[in-house]
């Protein structure tokens, strides 16, 4: 586990279908602990009071937590149902969240990205993905998602919906899949966006 800032902390455990390790984080809040896209948390953070999913393919432990309220949006809520997980907070982009987070639609239909005003971290599960977890020094800090991932829509339509992301104070971009961008995260997503 991984203190990104106070208050803040990230893991990775092992994903059957990825074959690799993926990430998931821990936030506190005013509103409580919140996890988003957990997947077999770490014993000493105890259970969430809330849980966020980006993408219905990221509910991983969600149902197995214990957290009286998960959250994901309404794109996402029934497969998640379909999976067995139970949404008590299905939402669309701009409602409120636990703990000021705030959802940002993209052009992949059933996925958001969160914005964590305290800690001035974006949070993507599949849309941006990070550098390998040994990067060569060529490598970029972050890059999009494959575009067949987007069903009808392209890497245009999904900078397009990251590009408002840009208008605020980010320091990290937080990814699923590979290593996140702790440090000049404006900067890493401004480069993947133009």
């Amino acid at each position: 586990m991984q203190e990104i800032a106070p208050g803040l902390r990230r893991w990775t455990a092992w994903h059957d279908h990825w074959e690799e390790d993926v990430g998931a984080l821990a936030v506190e809040t005013g509103d409580g602990l919140v996890f988003i896209d957990p997947i077999d948390p770490p014993v000493e953070l105890g259970p969430p009071a809330h849980v966020l999913v980006t993408v219905y393919w990221h509910g991983r432990t969600s149902g197995e937590l214990g957290a009286s309220e998960v959250w994901a949006s309404t794109r996402s809520a029934q497969p998640l149902r379909n999976r067995g997980i139970e949404v008590t907070h299905p939402f669309r982009a701009g409602d409120e969240l636990p703990g000021g987070i705030v959802a940002f639609q993209t052009a992949r239909t059933a996925e958001v990205v969160y914005w964590l005003p305290e800690h001035r971290a974006v949070v993507a599960g599949d849309v941006l993905l990070g550098a390998g977890a040994k990067p060569r020094p060529t490598d970029e800090p972050l890059r999009l998602c494959p575009e067949r991932w987007l069903g009808k829509k392209t890497h245009a339509d999904l900078r397009e919906t990251l590009r408002p992301l840009l208008d605020l104070p980010i320091e990290r971009v937080l990814v699923s899949h590979g290593v996140p961008v702790v440090e000049g995260g404006k900067h890493a997503l401004a480069a993947v966006l133009d």
